[in-house]
């Protein structure tokens, strides 16, 4: 269990440094509201190009320290529950875990997907609201969220400033909108992943081997796409909830932030951000799985 937890961490720390300004991006993209009548960012590329020139390249990368933190034990949990659970299934179904049903393997998946959110609500919520500091308007600290008061009264937004002012509750806002995104993500990746890895493999090789470490990345990546595109609305609540820049009134949970959004943006708000969200998740879970699929190799 140990070696799992470790090889998921690694996989995890991976896939997050390498995508962070992507997903910089789809935060950005997610939370923008309009202003005199007129959205921040005309898309992705736009909003990329604004964050450079206003925040530095280092704009990209604010919420990075944070969110390794929390990705450790979240990808580190996410895999190696998923990878237990398939072992477990696959004895239970007299089958080898390259060989589980769809049905063992989504379970197994939703599984894994419900267990972590211990580990990234508060990683979330933490990187949302560092992502979104530079973009709150400071038009008063009462009635303002703690990211966006610190800014307001001319201090830096920390880590560890915004989980001091939200304590641990605070940190669990949102949770049922996590929860909303990442087991049916879950639910989606781990089966479609297993099933595309082992069809690229054939494709490639003309057996039923284990899949080969390329077909792990490739299956993980098309996987991931299909996966983190279904998921994008519950995604957008998620970020809405957990940002820093709440309307007024605030968002009331997970009902009444999908109602205002359909009221006043329209069902298209639903799926702000599905290109960056798909071009950071793809290749993240891509890498991971593939530095897990060779750390289980190399570690047997």
């Amino acid at each position: 269990l140990l070696a799992k937890l470790g090889n998921g961490a690694v996989a995890g720390v991976t896939g997050v440094s390498i995508i962070f300004p992507l997903d910089m991006v789809k935060t950005r993209l997610q939370n923008q509201k309009p202003i005199n009548g007129k959205l921040p960012y005309r898309g992705g590329i736009d909003c990329f190009q604004q964050i450079v020139r206003n925040e530095g390249v280092r704009g990209l990368y604010r919420g990075l320290v944070p969110n390794l933190a929390g990705v450790t034990p979240e990808k580190a949990i996410k895999l190696a529950v998923n990878d237990i659970m398939r072992g477990v299934l696959a004895d239970r179904a007299g089958t080898s875990i390259d060989r589980l049903p769809v049905m063992y393997g989504a379970l197994a998946g939703a599984t894994a997907g419900l267990c972590q959110v211990i580990a990234t609500n508060p990683m979330e919520i933490v990187k949302i609201q560092m992502q979104v500091a530079a973009t709150t308007q400071p038009v008063g600290v009462s009635g303002m969220s703690s990211a966006a008061a610190t800014a307001a009264v001319g201090g830096e937004v920390t880590a560890m400033g915004i989980v001091r002012q939200l304590g641990i509750r605070g940190l669990y806002k949102g949770t049922a909108a996590t929860l909303l995104r990442d087991v049916p993500f879950s639910l989606l990746f781990f089966p479609l992943q297993a099933l595309f890895a082992q069809k690229i493999h054939y494709q490639l090789h003309a057996n039923n081997d284990k899949p080969s470490t390329l077909s792990v990345l490739a299956g993980s990546t098309v996987a991931g796409i299909i996966a983190a595109g279904s998921v994008t609305p519950a995604d957008v609540i998620k970020t809405r909830l957990q940002s820093s820049s709440q309307p007024t009134p605030a968002y009331n949970g997970v009902v009444d932030c999908a109602t205002r959004i359909m009221k006043n943006e329209g069902p298209a708000a639903f799926f702000k951000g599905t290109v960056p969200r798909c071009l950071t998740m793809a290749p993240l879970f891509g890498i991971a799985l593939m530095m897990y699929d060779m750390q289980q190799k190399i570690l047997g």
